[in-house]
């Protein structure tokens, strides 16, 4: 089958939705789509996604934006190595923490969020960095404690989640923008794990530069 991710290299939503896919084996093409060119908002890629923002899955027919609705459709299509657990509780423990990433941390601190504070409040660099680094350390620190009763290797049980799709994309966010990890054990303990994975270590953004 014809599938296609529209993607950003440094797109943490992106970047979620590329280890998705390896963790399922599904081969894929990629259609680049710069967002500090702007292409996003270019007529071409609105008729693809009239909301402006990767990643964009297109498989046949289908055509689906958003990362948590891309990784559920996979889900729920290919069942072969799952992204949630079979108990019931289990599996909306996984999706309680990939929500609290997705939903919580990343939109206080995605792209054009920062842009907009620049552009209409005047927000300095120093000032934009300084409230990136707290809501993403108030995010983990909460996120740091709430996998405890769930975790084994990773965030919940012994086998890769739709938690730890999302973890890490936001864990290599936080790096590359010096937010400390110091005292977050638990999940620095579960990215090793991960980072260790030809499915993770194959979706870091590095293997997708376009450069």
């Amino acid at each position: 089958m014809n599938r296609q991710l529209y993607s950003y290299w440094r797109s943490s939503a992106a970047y979620r939705v590329r280890i998705g896919l390896n963790l399922k084996a599904l081969v894929y093409e990629t259609r680049h789509v710069s967002l500090v060119d702007g292409e996003q908002q270019s007529a071409e890629f609105l008729e693809v996604n009239a909301q402006g923002l990767v990643p964009v899955l297109k498989e046949g027919e289908v055509t689906l934006g958003q990362s948590l609705a891309i990784l559920e459709y996979l889900e729920e299509t290919y069942p072969e190595n799952p992204l949630l657990p079979s108990d019931p509780v289990m599996r909306a423990k996984a999706r309680q923490i990939a929500g609290m990433i997705a939903c919580d941390i990343h939109p206080l601190c995605n792209l054009r969020v920062l842009k907009y504070l620049q552009q209409e409040f005047a927000v300095s660099d120093d000032g934009k960095m300084q409230r990136y680094r707290h809501w993403v350390r108030q995010g983990l620190e909460a996120g740091n404690a709430q996998i405890e009763p769930t975790r084994g290797r990773y965030c919940v049980g012994d086998s890769p989640t739709l938690a730890d799709i999302c973890l890490i994309p936001q864990l290599y966010n936080a790096n590359r923008f010096d937010v400390s990890l110091t005292g977050l054990d638990a999940l620095l303990h579960i990215a090793d794990h991960c980072q260790a994975l030809d499915a993770f270590i194959e979706a870091a953004p590095e293997r997708h530069s376009p450069a």
